[in-house]
């Protein structure tokens, strides 16, 4: 199992909205390439994100399942990637300071990606995580530094001097 970590400039609920917004998936999981439709339920257990993966034109249509939602300290997501196989993807996040960290650990659980190696398939898996954890990163901190007043807001305020 592959365990990456990250201190984020943001709350820990400013990186479940982030993951409570289906359509921005392909923005901070590497290897996502688009999104196609999300579950009206989404992120609830059960629901679905319908997702592509890949480069096109050679793209791989699949789903990630919701296996546990408890924002804003826990997501399990079961993720389809065939013909590799599925992986159990776990986030972590948990309040440090002003900040949080936030933990994501995945492992092959079905198909052909079961069957290499776990040292050899950690690699891989820690630095692909790595950047999506990094991307993670800009989406929830840049949502809670654009929090504190939206462009309306400031548009009225500059009017109003």
């Amino acid at each position: 199992m592959s365990s990456n970590v990250r201190v984020l400039h943001c709350s820990p609920d400013d990186v479940f909205a982030v993951i409570a917004n289906g359509w921005l998936f392909p923005s901070w999981v590497v290897g996502s390439s688009r999104m196609r439709e999300v579950d009206d339920a989404w992120p609830e257990v059960g629901s679905h994100l319908h997702h592509s993966f890949g480069v096109w034109p050679v793209l791989i249509d699949d789903t990630t399942v919701s296996l546990h939602w408890d924002p804003p300290r826990r997501a399990v997501l079961r993720a389809r990637g065939w013909p590799v196989g599925e992986a159990l993807v776990t986030v972590d996040v948990k309040p440090r300071g002003d900040g949080c960290v936030v933990r994501i650990q995945e492992e092959a659980v079905a198909g052909p990606g079961k069957l290499v190696p776990d040292a050899l398939m950690d690699i891989g898996l820690h630095i692909r995580n790595a950047e999506t954890l990094h991307r993670l990163a800009y989406l929830a901190e840049g949502r809670a530094l654009h929090a504190r007043s939206s462009t309306a807001e400031r548009e009225i305020a500059e009017d109003g001097e």
